[in-house]
């Protein structure tokens, strides 16, 4: 059976992704989709977008999610998430760290960001840490 997730409006920002059914804890739920570029070519992007949604790898390639939507793209930053992504071959996958509820937004920690840490955190966690 496919997940079923919603992109709605989203207390932490924007709109975020929210599951419409019950997702086991450690269970692959989806993947981030978009175009394979260098991280140069990432970097410069960075620069025009307003909401940045590209993961860079190891080997100088970078997803950039930002044209491609199928929702993944709006999984919102949080200090205490109930995702996490892992990157794998040029892939980037969501995995539940947690059993999710219908009705709940998906989160990750997304670790270090293009913001450099300027950015003010809004995930409203007890253990947020202020910046992204």
């Amino acid at each position: 059976m496919k997940n079923a997730f919603e992109v709605r409006q989203s207390s932490i920002h924007g709109r975020g992704l929210f599951s419409l059914s019950h997702l086991a804890a450690r269970k692959k739920i989806g993947e981030l989709e978009g175009d394979l570029i260098t991280q140069r070519q990432a970097r410069r992007r960075v620069k025009t977008l307003r909401c940045i949604a590209i993961v860079e790898f190891e080997d100088g390639m970078a997803l950039d999610a930002s044209a491609v939507r199928n929702g993944f793209e709006r999984i919102n930053h949080s200090c205490t998430p109930n995702t996490y992504l892992r990157r794998f071959m040029h892939r980037v996958e969501f995995y539940t760290l947690r059993a999710i509820r219908p009705g709940e937004e998906l989160t990750c920690n997304y670790g270090e960001t293009h913001h450099d840490g300027k950015l003010p955190c809004r995930c409203g966690s007890e253990r947020c840490r202020g910046k992204i």
